[in-house]
């Protein structure tokens, strides 16, 4: 028995933003701070903020605009974050509205209805609350039986929920999982941090899979295996949780959102990755050469490039290695699998894909694909 993915969803924001508006109303911000703090900064008591750019930010990145939830906030130099409305327990949490529509998608692709699901997980990089769990409430607006759960290995909770998928499905506990990775990124952004104003964007995906032969989609991939790995690092955190009023810690603090080390990620995850990677195939009999494409985490360009080429020996085609980051930013959990969905289409049967994410944890997770 094998697993397959029969359909794949994706739910894009309708607002987005350029580098040069967010550098716009960062530099705004800027001016501000630093007219308002003029004499503790006259006097070496706190330090001038500098500005931000565009160019550098595409250079540095790849990154050229970004998809989020609510525009207006983040550009409000006063404001610096999303401006979201307050939603009563009645209604629809924002994060299993925009599962649902990805959800139909990838059921709507697989020639599938809710009926025929038995599972739903829900694997994002950040919830929007403790419990109830987000997938259970995905599972009653769509009207699935069975269960659901949300888990959590940041930028990796995709490919870390597809394992758990196909385990559950290979082990009977299920025929048919919905996998939703619904990641509202500019929720957790510090916009006011000039090295990391421009990283992140929102967006949903989601990919059913089930025990083949019962599929009628004629676009399906077999998973012909999994990996995953993880190694303790501080190097990619968040501090916000529900000990922070306990432990009397400031909300406001920049703790709290997303903080990283960029250049000590870049210098250890990349061979993490390249020997994830590498020893996946390795153990699947499956030479480097034979892979079509590799669908990778969308964080940064440069790193991208630089598994690639540590990967093949060479640069990569840019249908061997898809791109999205540039219009998407980094999505965390969605990443991957936006680049899956958007570039597998032309692929005939036969031929083979890794999909794999890697992020805070540090995390790794690898899927070898096979078009059916």
């Amino acid at each position: 028995m094998s697993v397959v993915i029969s359909g794949t969803g994706l739910f894009t924001p309708k607002d987005f933003i350029t580098n040069d508006e967010l550098v716009e109303s960062y530099n705004k911000y800027v001016d501000i701070y630093n007219s308002e703090n003029k004499k503790e900064i006259s006097a070496g008591e706190v330090e001038a903020l500098t500005p931000s750019d565009a160019a550098f930010i595409k250079k540095v990145s790849g990154i050229e605009k970004r998809y989020v939830l609510d525009k207006e906030g983040i550009l409000d130099p006063h404001r610096m974050r999303p401006n979201l409305e307050k939603r009563p327990n009645d209604q629809i949490s924002i994060q299993a509205e925009i599962s649902i529509s990805a959800c139909m998608e990838a059921l709507d692709q697989a020639g599938k209805s809710p009926n025929d699901v038995d599972a739903v997980i829900c694997g994002c990089a950040n919830l929007q609350r403790a419990y109830p769990a987000v997938a259970i409430e995905i599972q009653k607006e769509l009207g699935i039986e069975g269960y659901a759960y949300d888990m959590n290995v940041a930028c990796s909770s995709s490919t870390f929920a597809l394992q758990n998928a196909v385990n559950d499905i290979l082990s009977g506990v299920a025929k048919c999982i919905l996998v939703v990775n619904p990641d509202i990124c500019s929720g957790h952004l510090n916009f006011k941090d000039k090295n990391g104003h421009f990283i992140f964007g929102d967006a949903c995906t989601a990919i059913l899979l089930e025990k083949k032969g019962i599929n009628h989609s004629k676009d399906c991939f077999e998973i012909l295996g999994t990996k995953l790995k993880t190694s303790f690092s501080n190097n990619i955190r968040n501090n916000f949780g529900f000990l922070n009023k306990p432990e009397n810690s400031d909300a406001d603090d920049p703790d709290k959102l997303f903080i990283q080390k960029g250049k000590s990620v870049f210098k250890e995850v990349v061979p993490m990755v390249v020997e994830m990677i590498t020893t996946h195939l390795e153990e699947n009999n499956i030479a480097i050469e034979d892979v079509s494409r590799f669908w990778l985490h969308q964080a940064n360009s440069n790193m991208n490039t630089l598994i690639s080429k540590r990967l093949l020996g060479r640069d990569p085609d840019i249908k061997e290695v898809p791109v999205i980051l540039n219009e998407y930013a980094n999505t965390s959990s969605a990443g991957s699998i936006i680049a899956f969905h958007k570039n597998k289409e032309d692929l005939v049967s036969g031929q083979l894909g890794v999909i794999c994410s890697f992020g805070a944890g540090y995390s790794v997770g690898s899927i070898i694909i096979r078009k059916d």
